[in-house]
């Protein structure tokens, strides 16, 4: 792996790990659709001039049906779920529930297109959702009463913006390959951003957010969407798209660490040991490890 991919994929990650610590900070002030919406809306005013001066307008004109189907599933619905999450659970949580994006991405891909996964790609499946499953039963656990029953519902939150991650992945593959992906990602915000506005001015906040949650909504939108958008496909073009999903490995490391650093979050060992089986599953269901079998010896 080269010196400057490498920094661009470490880049990468502590920005989309950074989204989850914005999101913990803006969430209970913006609420979680308005949330969204700003953030989606920023990221579109960030990309759309870019799209615009790199002559990308006629592709997004010719698709937008589909890339706007795509914007609802890939943006509108995920950010409204993880920011309702943030509203109870730690940044670091939802970093390490989101690395199962690839797993309904498997999933979704031997349902929807009959791509029946191998063995090992099915044990990486149960590794990984038993990696979420103890997690969710630490967190039912760890906290009594009804501050367990927030934490499992903003927890299914993350795995359902996961599950939209998956769908939106096979999607793209089946309807929108050869399209420029730059395009893609504008458009898919500006859907995104059409489709919040009307939840957005309904559940709009009573009291004017304060500084700091403009602030962390103005770097979720113009760093951890626009930017990070850009970054990921420039990686998929220099190194393919197996190289570049090796950020999944990455951004829960980070979602742990900024909110550890900046919020005092708490890092148990049950997040971590859960965090690991995650991952293992998720290189396995995804491709990127593989099982080494050692030949038997000639005799």
């Amino acid at each position: 792996m080269k010196t400057h991919f490498a920094a661009e994929l470490v880049l990468l990650a502590a920005l989309w790990g950074a989204s989850f610590l914005f999101m913990r900070v803006a969430a209970p002030e913006f609420g979680a659709a308005a949330l969204a919406f700003v953030r989606v809306a920023l990221a579109a005013a960030f990309l759309l001039p870019w799209l615009a001066w790199h002559g990308g307008l006629t592709p997004l004109r010719q698709h937008w049906r589909r890339i706007a189907m795509l914007g609802v599933i890939n943006s509108a619905l995920p950010f409204v779920a993880f920011s309702y999450a943030a509203l109870a659970i730690t940044g670091g949580l939802s970093a390490v529930v989101n690395a199962t994006a690839p797993l309904w991405g498997a999933i979704v891909a031997w349902v929807w297109l009959h791509e029946r996964p191998q063995a090992e790609r099915l044990a990486g499946l149960a590794l990984g959702f038993a990696g979420v499953a103890w997690l969710m039963w630490d967190q039912a656990g760890f906290k009594a009463g009804a501050l367990g029953t927030q934490n499992i519902l903003a927890m299914l939150a993350c795995l359902a913006a996961t599950a939209c991650y998956g769908v939106a992945a096979n999607f793209t593959r089946r309807h929108l390959t050869g399209v420029p992906p730059l395009a893609i990602a504008t458009g898919t915000q500006c859907a995104a951003a059409a489709v919040l506005a009307l939840p957005a001015w309904w559940l709009w906040p009573a009291a004017t957010p304060h500084a700091a949650a403009w602030w962390s909504t103005l770097a979720l939108g113009a760093l951890c969407t626009a930017l990070a958008y850009v970054l990921f496909f420039r990686l998929i073009a220099q190194g393919g798209a197996t190289k570049a999903l090796t950020v999944t490995f990455l951004i829960p490391l980070f979602g742990m660490a900024w909110g550890a650093l900046f919020l005092g979050e708490a890092v148990t060992p049950v997040m971590l040991w859960a965090c690991l089986l995650i991952l293992a599953g998720t290189g396995l269901a995804g491709g990127l490890l593989r099982w080494r079998t050692t030949p038997l010896p000639h005799k």
